[in-house]
């Protein structure tokens, strides 16, 4: 059955707004008041019938609020008593019934306005009752759970009241936005209230069942860490009582025997006895326990006084580098002279802060010519520990220096790393590929490393994980690089650069007849005695199978031999006592590389050049093509900037000459030439082509032959002058490989073949030249019978 209670007739009442909040009717409680207008407006009801019409702001942050920013729906209240203090004034008021604004009549004093009572639409039904029940229930569960609300209040909801009256008072009390409690307040029908109300408290009582819980778990745990502190601590004492000790007292007994052992520095073992006094008072399920305790294991385990003794004899190092290595002749005197001069340091007494670090040795050369097996044959030589660090493609500065003990899985960098595990403070340390170091956004490793290769400044090298200085003034430390072009500068001033030089054939052959042979026999599971190699196979894998400046590629060629060997062994098959010549090809297929690379007649327009690669020497073919144009220059062979600036230079001299060469004033304004260097996914730059490049462009235009059996490298001037260029022995090595028996060299260089091998020597005539004139004259073939 519903009920629509009828209008009252209109009122003209004094509205007094709410900063916050909602005044719901069936309720009672205190209100304060601060704004005059608020003030003055229940002073007047209060004198009056005590009626007061309550409107909540839209906005609380008015001060002055007009009829705008009042909800037109409020409720009907009536002033019970008044308390006035200083500047305010608290009232306890009386909620009856909901009024809507039919219009404001004054503002001044106070407002006044007409309002009309809003009837309720109310029914009576099961379903009534039961939201009332429900709602009743949550509410006693809410107050259980702790929601902080009025006695009074809990009182009045546990007495005789209309649906209604419990949708009102309990609206009051719910946390929710003024914006909410309005809707609930122009709510008029009492299901629907009801229905409201019921989500908003459910909602609530949620949130506070999940605080409770929160709250539990939160107490629980504090509650447990107390209590097993207490236990500790009473486990402790009772331990000491009868005499034994726990595992963690145990350990810190050990950690503690272990920095006494370790003899460090006075500064290194203050700091580490600092932090096992932390790790002491510390919980072992604390997440700092196990950081502090790996960290002490690294200082403890740092060779801080382990050393190996130095005993160098010159005579025992200099025959195990000849045992070693087959060659290398020039490396191997420098070793020695390095070793001389740390033995004879070793015998002078001198203070430890004028003692400076040894010389940072710095192996350069081509692939697979023995600088990290130097390396090792030093270590041997010395009695000393090896170990070999790749830097190849290391891109952190912290692989190098270390991480900050602040990150989770932090480590010292490489070279503390080495130093651990190799037990002793002066290990032969060898940094290899040092030229592959890359920089990005996490730091440059070159920069970390100047510390460390610095003689004068490594006795207090700082790891950013050990976070104490640690002496690396003892260790050897040997640097190993393809090229120095991409070495800082900085950091190659640090080094001692020893060069190694490209293979001769004849080193070659020894190395693979004494060493690569019985190595590849052993490893593949022969005997070194079972099987031979004849001297003409290995020349002829030499001459025929690889074109390398080291010999990895022919201890390749080598072990593809002895595993087919290997696979007849085990198949019970005869094998032969010796490899001939003939044999080689069925054991690696038809020959890679012709005997020569050298062309086989003189042509026009082309030239043989002699270039400098990580790979050793090899030549180059410069070609020039003419071509009806412009006058435009084409340049191709993926050339680099430099050697593309030769080009333009040898066109330049070559315009300059154009008199005395024969050609005609403007012979370049109807040609457009392209000059063009083979193999061209191979990347080539330097300066030292320019010879060649002039020589297949004045060959190309003055329709004269070139001599093929002729090799030249140097760099030109736009003058014509020929200056001095790098890498002759590999460049020479590499014409005498191919076949050429002249090569044109600068004259400047002439000092250089004193490291060329005799063999290489006397196969070749040398030119040497000042000027492109010269050159011209001993590269090309004159029709009459001349150069």
């Amino acid at each position: 059955m519903t009920i629509l209670l009828s209008p009252k007739k209109e009122k003209i009442l004094p509205i007094v707004p709410l900063r916050e909040g909602v005044l719901f009717p069936h309720v009672e409680t205190i209100l304060s008041f601060g704004r005059p207008v608020s003030v003055a407006a229940m002073e007047a009801a209060f004198k009056t019938d005590r009626l007061v019409c309550f409107l909540a702001q839209k906005d609380p942050r008015v001060s002055e609020p007009t009829e705008e920013n009042l909800y037109q729906i409020g409720t009907l209240g009536k002033i019970e008593r008044v308390l006035r203090t200083e500047g305010e004034l608290h009232a306890w008021v009386k909620g009856f019934s909901r009024v809507r604004l039919e219009s404001l009549e004054a503002v001044h004093p106070f407002m006044l306005g007409k309002v009309v009572e809003l009837p309720e639409i109310q029914e009576t039904s099961d379903k009534i009752t039961a939201l009332v029940n429900n709602l009743t229930k949550n509410f006693q569960e809410a107050v259980n759970l702790g929601k902080a609300v009025d006695v009074m209040m809990i009182m009045k909801l546990l007495g005789e009241n209309t649906p209604s009256e419990v949708a009102d008072q309990i609206s009051y009390v719910l946390d929710l936005k003024t914006a909410d409690k309005q809707a609930l307040l122009e709510t008029l029908s009492v299901k629907e209230r009801l229905i409201r109300v019921n989500e908003f408290l459910a909602h609530e009582l949620k949130v506070l069942e999940l605080e409770r819980a929160i709250d539990s778990k939160t107490k629980m745990k504090f509650d447990k860490s107390i209590r097993e502190n207490i236990l500790r601590e009473r486990k402790r004492v009772i331990e000491e009582e009868l005499g034994e000790v726990s595992e963690e007292q145990e350990e810190i007994k050990e950690l503690k025997q272990k920095i006494k052992k370790a003899k460090m520095p006075l500064e290194v073992e203050k700091k580490a006895q600092k932090e096992l006094k932390r790790l002491s008072s510390m919980n072992p399920n604390h997440p700092e326990f196990a950081y502090i305790r790996t960290y002490l294991d690294w200082l403890t385990e740092m060779p801080w006084s382990v050393s190996t003794p130095n005993k160098v004899s010159i005579s025992q190092a200099a025959m195990i580098l000849d045992e070693d290595h087959w060659g290398l002749e020039k490396v191997k005197e420098r070793v020695i002279e390095y070793l001389a001069v740390m033995k004879l340091r070793e015998k002078q007494k001198k203070e430890e802060s004028k003692e400076e670090g040894p010389t940072i040795l710095c192996f350069v050369g081509p692939p697979g010519v023995g600088k990290t097996s130097i390396g090792k044959s030093i270590a041997r030589a010395l009695g000393r520990r090896f170990v070999r660090v790749s830097l190849g493609g290391i891109r952190d500065e912290a692989e190098i220096r270390g991480h900050r003990r602040t990150y989770v899985g932090a480590l010292p960098g490489r070279i503390i790393q080495g130093i651990r595990n190799a037990g002793t403070n002066n290990p032969v340390f060898m940094l290899d590929e040092i030229d592959k170091i890359g920089a990005d956004f996490r730091g440059d490793p070159s920069a970390a490393l100047l510390e460390a290769l610095d003689p004068e400044q490594n006795r207090e090298f700082s790891d950013h994980y050990l976070e104490v200085p640690f002496d690396l003034s003892r260790v050897m430390f040997i640097t190993t690089a393809n090229i120095l072009d991409t070495i800082p500068p900085a950091l190659r001033d640090r080094m001692e650069v020893i060069p190694f030089p490209g293979y001769t054939e004849v080193e070659k052959f020894h190395i693979a007849q004494k060493y690569l042979w019985n190595k590849q026999l052993v490893a593949n599971g022969l005997k070194e005695d079972q099987i031979k190699i004849a001297n003409e196979a290995i020349y002829e894998i030499i001459r025929r199978y690889t074109r390398e400046a080291g010999v990895r590629e022919l201890e390749r060629c080598l072990a593809t031999i002895c595993r087919k060997l290997a696979r007849k062994v085990a198949e019970g098959k005869k094998i032969p006592e010796i490899i001939k010549k003939t044999d080689i090809a069925k054991y690696l297929g038809p020959r890679k590389y012709s005997e020569t690379l050298a062309e086989k007649k003189d042509e026009i327009g082309i030239a043989t050049g002699l270039a400098y690669t990580e790979a050793g020497g090899d030549i180059l073919f410069i070609e020039v093509a003419l071509m009806p144009g412009r006058g435009n220059l084409l340049l191709t062979g993926k050339l680099g900037e430099v050697m593309k600036e030769s080009g333009k230079a040898a066109l330049s001299y070559v315009r300059s000459r154009w008199e005395q060469l024969g050609l005609k004033k403007d012979f370049y304004k109807n040609l457009d030439i392209h000059i063009h260097v083979p193999e061209g996914a191979v990347p080539k730059d330097g300066p030292s082509a320019g010879v060649a490049i002039t020589v297949a462009l004045v060959s190309a235009l003055t329709k004269t032959p070139t001599r093929m059996d002729t090799g030249m490298t140097g760099e030109i001037t736009l003058r014509g002058r020929v200056l001095e260029i790098g890498g002759v022995k590999e460049k020479v090595i590499a014409a005498h490989r191919a076949g050429l028996k002249r090569v044109i060299l600068p004259k400047d260089n002439k000092k250089d073949l004193v490291d060329v091998p005799a063999s290489v020597k006397k196969d070749i005539e040398f030119l040497f030249v000042s000027h492109l004139d010269d050159v011209l004259k001993l590269a090309l073939r004159r029709k009459n019978g001349g150069n």
